[in-house]
């Protein structure tokens, strides 16, 4: 199972990250991987030319499939490509999983492409591990951990870490500036697709500390490791917060090594955005778990990313990383 929390065929109450239980069974990667065709590598268009025109062209045909789709008249006085393109990602992010024709797909699978090209590719293979890149580094994952500030979805590791939500669906907000709504929009609406397949196939909401695989489409990545945090009020942070956090971290690298293709994860912050985990215990429990699976699973991943956000991160993980303040946390291991 990728959770730690049932043994095989357990139902139990599954704690959402709102601290709502639904009843569910956490479902194993047996139950969804041809599901989703997770082993079948996709394979995106070529990318649409660089030229505006064109890409304002492809934009139009997408837009007008969203407003018939919507019964809506059209894009108004938007006059810029910048300002339509906005209007595209904004309709694709409020729109529910249904299904989208295959062309609509291929075409926005275009777009994308010459998206990531003109983001630029971060490759993991000149990222130095926290050993080259700070030496003195004396925690125990210094050695196969790399520590990167930088865009996640510019990322070419094999598996990136999303922090999802327990419907699993993505961010509903547009433009909101969480993680969940970065990923989805750079990879695509297949990728809510195939969480919506996964979670009605499940019946119930994702518990916090669980995880899902799903691939990532358009991105430089192949797979997107989904995992639900919990939420932690203002000055009430619990041991119990930092135990299932640790378990997302043990949960996404679990999964990870049922997939052959993946060697390298991606982790961004879990937590430590709009569900409020205070940033430096929610580093210390990061490591502490990365480091104690790495024990615990000697050869299993070759690379694992810290991706952090902002300097004020960067800092806090390197002082940990040099040994400073790691004591601190509460987390036992299972």
């Amino acid at each position: 199972m990728t959770t730690p929390f049932a043994s095989d065929g357990d139902w139990l109450t599954a704690t959402s990250s709102s601290g709502k239980s639904s009843r569910a069974t956490p479902l194993d990667l047996d139950d969804y991987r041809s599901l989703i065709c997770l082993d079948e590598p996709f394979v995106a268009p070529p990318p649409v030319p660089a030229a505006v025109d064109q890409r304002a062209a492809l934009v139009d045909e997408l837009l007008a499939c969203l407003h018939a789709e919507r019964g809506g008249a059209g894009s108004g006085n938007l006059s810029s490509h910048e300002e339509r393109r906005r209007l595209l990602r904004a309709l694709l992010t409020v729109r529910g999983p249904d299904p989208l024709p295959d062309w609509f797909h291929d075409r926005l699978d275009r777009l994308l492409r010459r998206e990531v090209l003109d983001r630029g590719l971060s490759d993991i293979a000149n990222l130095p591990p926290v050993s080259q890149g700070w030496p003195g580094a004396l925690h125990g994952a210094a050695t196969s951990c790399i520590l990167w500030r930088g865009d996640i979805a510019t990322l070419n590791a094999d598996a990136i870490v999303n922090a999802a939500n327990a419907q699993m669906l993505g961010c509903f907000q547009p433009f909101h500036g969480c993680i969940d709504n970065a990923i989805h929009s750079a990879a695509g609406p297949r990728v809510r697709e195939d969480c919506d397949k996964i979670m009605r196939r499940q019946g119930g909401a994702e518990g916090t500390g669980w995880a899902k695989v799903t691939r990532a489409y358009n991105l430089p990545s192949r797979y997107i490791l989904h995992t639900v945090g919990p939420i932690v009020a203002p000055d009430r942070l619990r041991p119990e917060h930092e135990r299932l956090l640790a378990a997302c971290y043990r949960s996404c690298l679990d999964l990870a090594s049922r997939v052959p293709d993946i060697r390298s994860v991606a982790f961004c912050g879990i937590s430590t955005g709009v569900f409020g985990f205070p940033r430096e215990p929610a580093a210390r429990v990061a490591l502490r778990a990365i480091g104690d699976w790495l024990d615990d699973h000697p050869g299993a991943i070759d690379s694992i990313v810290l991706n952090v956000f902002s300097q004020d991160d960067l800092q806090i993980y390197q002082r940990l990383l040099r040994g400073k303040g790691t004591e601190e946390s509460h987390v036992q291991r299972p």
